[in-house]
């Protein structure tokens, strides 16, 4: 049942991968086209909402960020916690290397882009911008660039992804909370305990599942927490085990019913909402200005070497061990396409600058980053593979 539900999950993710980079082009051509009023207007669109007490007035864009993206987060806490009891995750000798390099693929981009933004002029508060990895994005350049590579690769990648998505929301959660309704919060508790408690139930209704999710993050919105912490939470309290007939659980339940719609709809939506930007008024120092920089330079030279030295170190001292049936030109390849931040850079990128110049910086920071990180990584794998051929092992 592991392995289906991985292999699933690897298939879907790499033919969804490109429908975001698919819209942030198409938001970069409207943004810089005489349809740009119109972009940038439906964007900024004020939308009222209000369902019984809550209320609540917010942005096209903003509703896309706080609202959809949720759903992105919750199919992200169900991959987590199903991962960790019952796929890769749950493997000790599996686990290892792959969250070491995540720990190396957070450190080293934070540390690069700390290096050029200390001095004066550049922004330290950008640091986490260039430490995620776009899994979509990055399984889908690997099995275009390498689709004879070893399944151990691809799952190696999934796992450090997955890792990579925890530590994400681990400092949205940290690092992006200013001031808390602490009434708020203490609601959102209160239903997350009575969704615990809702999962002990053999065949718990979809529909409070549903309705309790919809709270929670109704009560994060209200509470200053971002509401990507709600996603994770929920997904936290959803059973792993057969709960429905037929003997599928509610967590795999959830995942297929949302994945489609998450990868097909709701991070297409939000790259449409987030990348758009005009080239109009952009000098040079703009392009290479702290923030463009150290983000570009931290997926595309600290994000890769974080990954790869920390997996060769833990390889060389035992801690952990090669994926199996790899080379290390495959796994610096592999660990070359973590640099692909895209969806989440751009989702952190807007939490930590409120300036939009900064903004604008740093979506050219992820951009001129990822597509480096694709070019090299695919140069990187290409080469491998002809190696691979060319020794008669498939």
């Amino acid at each position: 049942m592991a392995g289906r539900l991985t292999l699933d999950f690897l298939k879907t993710e790499s033919s969804a991968g490109l429908a975001p980079v698919g819209a942030a082009a198409i938001a970069l051509i409207l943004a810089n086209s005489p349809l740009a009023p119109d972009y940038f207007h439906f964007l900024a669109r004020p939308v009222p909402v209000q369902i019984g007490n809550f209320a609540e007035t917010a942005s096209v864009a903003s509703w896309i960020k706080d609202g959809l993206m949720a759903a992105f987060f919750l199919i992200v806490g169900l991959e987590i916690k199903f991962e960790v009891l019952r796929g890769e995750l749950s493997s000790p000798r599996r686990l290892a290397t792959p969250i070491l390099a995540a720990l190396g693929g957070m450190v080293v981009p934070a540390l690069v882009y700390a290096a050029i933004n200390v001095s004066p002029g550049g922004a330290p508060r950008g640091w986490p911008v260039g430490t995620p990895t776009d899994i979509a994005f990055a399984l889908a350049a690997l099995t275009i660039a390498a689709p004879r590579l070893p399944s151990s690769l691809r799952l190696f990648l999934l796992t450090l992804a997955i890792a990579d998505d925890f530590g994400a929301v681990a400092l949205i959660g940290a690092l992006y909370t200013t001031s808390v309704n602490w009434a708020a919060l203490a609601g959102a508790g209160v239903v997350l305990l009575l969704l615990a408690a809702l999962s002990r139930v053999r065949r718990g209704p979809l529909l409070l599942y549903a309705v309790g999710f919809v709270l929670v993050w109704a009560f994060c919105l209200k509470s200053g927490v971002n509401t990507s912490v709600a996603g994770v939470a929920c997904a936290l309290t959803v059973p792993v085990g057969a709960r429905r007939p037929g003997g599928e659980s509610m967590l795999t339940l959830f995942m297929d019913a949302l994945h489609p719609w998450v990868a097909y709809g709701v991070l297409p939506l939000f790259a449409f909402a987030a990348a758009g930007f005009p080239f109009r008024g952009l000098t040079p120092h703009d392009v290479l200005a702290p923030v463009a920089l150290g983000v570009g330079l931290a997926l595309f030279i600290g994000k890769p070497l974080g990954v790869f030295g920390v997996a060769s170190l833990a390889a060389t001292l035992k801690f952990g061990r090669r994926p199996a049936g790899s080379t290390w030109l495959e796994l610096l390849g592999v660990a070359q396409l973590t640099g692909v931040g895209f969806t989440m850079s751009f989702y952190l990128g807007g939490l930590a600058f409120g300036d939009p110049l900064a903004q604008t910086q740093a979506r050219m920071g992820v951009i001129a980053g990822s597509l480096a990180s694709v070019a090299v990584g695919a140069l990187l794998l290409t080469i491998a593979g002809r190696r691979r051929e060319a020794a008669g092992d498939d």
